[in-house]
């Protein structure tokens, strides 16, 4: 059963035709296939993504994959959910249909072309960001139309000019897509495209920063060259830009998801580490450490262990006053994934500096690591949190548990 449904009353019993065939539970989304059989439409979606070609009801072959919304079925559920809500039923929301085929190509044609006035085609590309705003199908549905190719040669239709709002809507679409690794190449190649992407993350709007840098991230992210990441990562100011969107005041969660990716994917190339450094990616980290969501915290400190795998990361981290007692209080609370993550940052930065070492004791990170040995995390986290151990041997107070051998680490496991 639905989890809206899991206290009805047993003497309730669910109408048979308001039941999908295939998970025979109750339908939210009713659809209709050509073989004239209705099941809920993430059901019937499932059964053809596995590779079936008949319906699953007549075994008849599907000669098109066209689901027909059935609103009549939908509305007799509905009032079905009413009359039973004394009973502890809840009513199914009214689902938004995914985006028409034949609008999206209507919109991308008046978007694209040149012999359509201005204004037009501005209209035509904010409706199609509304459509790719609500839904992954209708995002699905552009994509199935070449959409990418249609938008990306606007963004840079003139990259040597000013801007102008039909690329900053195309721009906005196209943050929302994934792309191939063959338009990731489109960008990465042409050194005037990554640029005019650097030089919007300093626009006077925050959206459009945002979008930027999620089109770098997605970018970057996107292609396998070492060679390609490493010039990207390198052009000037795009620490500079993303760092901002970070420690800028109108930053919503968007921005920060959206900015934390795109510093971790730049970081990723080693070479241009100390260049995150000196644009101020320590203290933008520490202070906003504490704002991520659970996924974003944990690429926060995946990306606090790749600068602190540079001496020059190690120091600046260490300088900060909030870094050890911050890692040292999180150290648990997050995942395993961010448990790992940040014992390793506490080894690196402890490593380079006795003064860490002694604020990591004085936070009380004998007990953290003694909890994190005995816990069910990661291997590598236990390790990190042996060798973290054996590092602080000659800090801890008088203490048998923290000088005994129980947490001794071998000599020969090396951090990362």
């Amino acid at each position: 059963m639905p989890a809206s449904l899991e206290p009805l009353d047993v003497s309730v019993q669910i109408p048979y035709h308001f039941r999908c065939p295939i998970s025979l539970e109750l339908m939210h989304d009713p659809v209709t296939v050509c073989t004239g059989q209705t099941y809920d439409r993430s059901s019937i979606e499932s059964w053809v993504a596995t590779g079936n070609t008949t319906c699953p009801v007549t075994r008849a072959p599907l000669l098109d994959f066209n689901l027909i919304p059935n609103h009549t079925l939908r509305r007799l559920i509905q009032d079905w959910c009413v009359a039973n809500r004394s009973f502890g039923v809840e009513r199914i929301p009214t689902p938004k249909q995914p985006a028409d085929p034949s609008v999206v190509r209507m919109l991308l044609n008046q978007g694209s072309s040149e012999l359509v006035s201005f204004n037009l085609r501005l209209n035509a590309l904010r409706k199609l960001k509304g459509l790719a705003r609500d839904s992954d199908k209708n995002r699905a549905v552009i994509v199935a139309n070449d959409a990418r190719e249609i938008l990306l040669s606007i963004v840079f239709s003139d990259v040597s000019s000013n801007s102008s709002e039909l690329n900053h809507e195309s721009l906005a679409i196209l943050s929302m897509l994934s792309l191939s690794e063959a338009e990731c190449l489109y960008v990465a190649t042409v050194s005037d495209r990554v640029g005019y992407l650097v030089k919007l993350l300093f626009h006077s709007s925050i959206d459009i920063r945002v979008n930027s840098a999620a089109l770098i991230e997605i970018v970057a992210a996107g292609i396998r060259s070492p060679e390609l990441r490493s010039q990207i990562s390198n052009v000037d100011g795009i620490f500079e830009g993303i760092i901002g969107i970070l420690n800028c005041q109108l930053a919503n969660a968007r921005a920060l998801k959206i900015g934390i990716k795109a510093l971790f994917a730049l970081c990723l190339v080693k070479q241009s580490r100390n260049r995150a450094i000196t644009a101020g990616a320590v203290p933008a980290l520490i202070d906003k450490l504490v704002e991520f969501e659970k996924c974003d915290a944990e690429r926060a400190l995946a990306t606090v262990e790749l600068l602190c795998r540079i001496s020059s990361g190690c120091v600046s981290f260490a300088a900060h006053a909030l870094t050890v007692p911050l890692l040292v209080r999180i150290i648990l609370k997050i995942s395993d994934r961010a448990t790992e993550y940040a014992a390793g940052a506490l080894l690196s930065i402890c490593s380079a500096s006795e003064q860490a070492q002694r604020e990591a004791v004085a936070a009380g990170v004998l007990n953290q690591l003694i909890l994190l040995v005995q816990s069910d995390c990661t291997e590598r986290a236990k390790r990190k949190a042996q060798m973290l151990l054996k590092l602080l041997r000659d800090s801890w107070p008088d203490d048998p548990i923290a000088n005994s051998d129980d947490f001794a680490c071998e000599d020969d496991v090396v951090p990362f």
